[in-house]
């Protein structure tokens, strides 16, 4: 005869209430209307998920560096060398950008215009003060004998002026490189009148009257010690064609010359006649030298109250007119 088994007595007892409490919830599920939405409980399960999502809270920002910054402390291993602007590391309230008008020009905190410019915060005097004492050790004396400009162009009157380029190109050749200059004292050449005046006519726009400086710029030639070559070339070439005196130019004229020389003309024999009027022997005397150059102004530049006037004021103080 079979009998009839209790299933909750196979339950063990900590789990009859869980199923007790399924039952009721599935059955409460049952009587709900077709029309509405089943909810789902997540209760037992959401307070896992909440801790599973939680992270860690990130540290907190300490303060800018320049904030800790000693008064007194070594600029140069803060800034050591050359670098992009860092708003933390500068103790200086910089600002930089433009702005309408009232309005508060830029900080220096997330300021993209400080950091597209080039600074020379790393070059500051006692950086500068302590390479120069790192470099003194690889220095020589100054020569002595050099200690002024004037003594310095007399032992060397000739200036080379070049370029160096650093850039980013296929090639290490800059082409503004290759450019010399050359700039020398026409004093310097010690020619005589002849010479001179030739000379100036061969170099034309490159003297400079007021400076008497004459200056030569060679770009022609690939490298740069091959445009230096060229350019001393020229300096010497000029030098000894202006000191050339060709066959022609023995005779020429007074109506030939291209400019008035006091010393060629009848003005020289008319004036030292009247100076020495009625005197022989050792008492005669020559024009002076500021009647002479009034005269080849007045002969060369034109005529102009300047140029006038000077002659005036020479030929009164020759005769003693005054």
């Amino acid at each position: 005869m079979l009998k009839k088994i209790n299933l909750n007595s196979l339950i063990p007892l900590s789990q009859r209430t869980c199923f007790r409490n399924y039952s009721q919830e599935a059955a409460a599920a049952e009587t709900v209307h077709d029309d509405e939405f089943r909810v789902l409980n997540l209760r037992k399960t959401k307070g896992t998920l909440r801790e599973q999502s939680k992270r860690p809270k990130p540290p907190d920002v300490p303060p800018p560096r320049y904030k800790q910054m000693a008064v007194d402390q070594d600029w140069g291993a803060v800034w050591p060398g050359p670098k992009t602007f860092h708003p933390a590391s500068v103790p200086l309230p910089v600002r930089q950008g433009w702005v309408p008008l009232n309005k508060t020009v830029p900080g220096k905190f997330a300021n993209a215009e400080l950091m597209k410019i080039p600074n020379f915060l790393h070059l500051t005097p006692p950086v500068i003060a302590k390479q120069c004492e790192a470099l003194k050790q690889f220095c020589t004396p100054f020569p002595k004998g050099l200690e002024t400009e004037e003594q310095q162009e007399k032992h060397f009157p000739v200036k080379f002026i070049s370029s160096d380029y650093v850039h980013g190109l296929p090639t290490i050749r800059n082409p503004l490189s290759r450019i010399v200059t050359i700039k020398l004292k026409l004093s310097q050449l010690k020619l005589d009148d002849h010479a001179r005046d030739k000379f100036l006519r061969l170099v034309g726009e490159r003297y400079n009257e007021e400076t008497d400086e004459l200056t030569i710029v060679t770009d022609r030639c690939p490298l740069k010690q091959q445009n230096y070559d060229y350019a001393m070339y020229l300096i010497t070439a000029l030098y000894h064609e202006s000191r050339t005196v060709e066959e022609w130019e023995s005779g020429k004229q007074e109506a030939d010359m291209e400019y008035y020389d006091w010393h060629n003309n009848q003005s020289k024999v008319t004036s030292t006649e009247v100076l020495n009027w009625g005197l022989s022997g050792d008492k005669k005397v020559d024009p002076p030298q500021e009647y002479i150059t009034s005269v080849e102004n007045l002969m060369n530049e034109g005529e102009n109250e300047y140029n006038l006037n000077k002659y005036k004021e020479s030929v009164i103080k020759m005769l003693g007119l005054a």
